[in-house]
């Protein structure tokens, strides 16, 4: 062991295999180990020292948990959770074996899809089309060119596609949550009318995946869907069962 600690990427069922040439983070790639305890056991590595969120080391904790989750469940954790040791592991892991049994059998089959909503692009004219208030701010301004007049035109557009595509994201919401099996809100984002995952079957994301796209296409005057996913069920897993602490990275 290094004085950093222990790496921790994820919790699954106790005796469920590691995938074949994976490595973890750092530079040279650590190795990966089990720390089992009762039914669960975290998959770890040795922390390398000072580690930093560079591309390569998310892009490791991304692949791995993503072909943990093609075994069997996973409660995914945030790149950069360490813990000072095997035994603090070991202690969290007995302390919430009963949680995290619970919450594997949960997520089994499951995996997460994440969708996202902000306002068309280039939908001025169906804009124009549907909206009387613009279409007279429009018009004043033809007739009288001006800061303020131009400043108010804007305003109105911004405020207008705003609120299309809010409605938008309100039905891809009611249309997409019959499909999943939960549906989390995520943080705000700037610029998206909507931020939410869907924890789906894995069976079925690409059913899910072509209807939020046929919606997407359908209302692309109104609204621009990015969707992300299959990803681990990040999401859908309490912070309060990490067997470490996140490190400042």
């Amino acid at each position: 062991m290094t004085g950093d600690g222990v790496y921790v990427y994820a919790i699954i069922r106790a005796g469920a295999p590691l995938p074949v040439d994976a490595t973890g983070v750092g530079s040279p790639a650590a190795q990966l180990r089990p720390i089992r305890q009762g039914r669960v056991a975290a998959v770890v590595s040795e922390a390398p020292p000072k580690l930093r969120a560079r591309r390569r080391d998310l892009l490791a904790h991304q692949d791995l948990l993503l072909r943990l989750s093609e075994q069997g469940s996973v409660l995914p954790m945030r790149f950069g959770m360490v813990a000072s040791d095997e035994d603090a592991v070991r202690a969290q892991l007995k302390s919430r074996e009963a949680d995290h049994v619970a919450a594997l059998e949960h997520l089994s089959g499951g995996v997460e899809v994440n969708v996202k909503a902000l306002p068309a692009k280039d939908a001025l004219a169906s804009l124009l089309a549907e909206d009387k208030n613009v279409r007279r701010l429009r018009d004043e301004v033809r007739r009288r060119p001006g800061y303020e007049a131009t400043l108010r035109l804007g305003e109105a557009v911004s405020a207008a596609l705003e609120s299309r595509a809010a409605e938008a994201g309100r039905r891809v919401l009611r249309e997409l949550t019959p499909r999943a099996r939960a549906v989390a809100a995520g943080p705000e984002v700037q610029g998206c009318v909507l931020n939410a995952s869907f924890l789906v079957n894995r069976d079925d994301s690409d059913g899910f995946r072509t209807v939020a796209e046929r919606f997407g296409h359908t209302n692309r005057d109104r609204v621009e869907l990015r969707l992300t996913g299959p990803l681990p069920c990040y999401s859908f897993v309490s912070a309060e069962g990490t067997p470490g602490r996140a490190i400042g990275v």
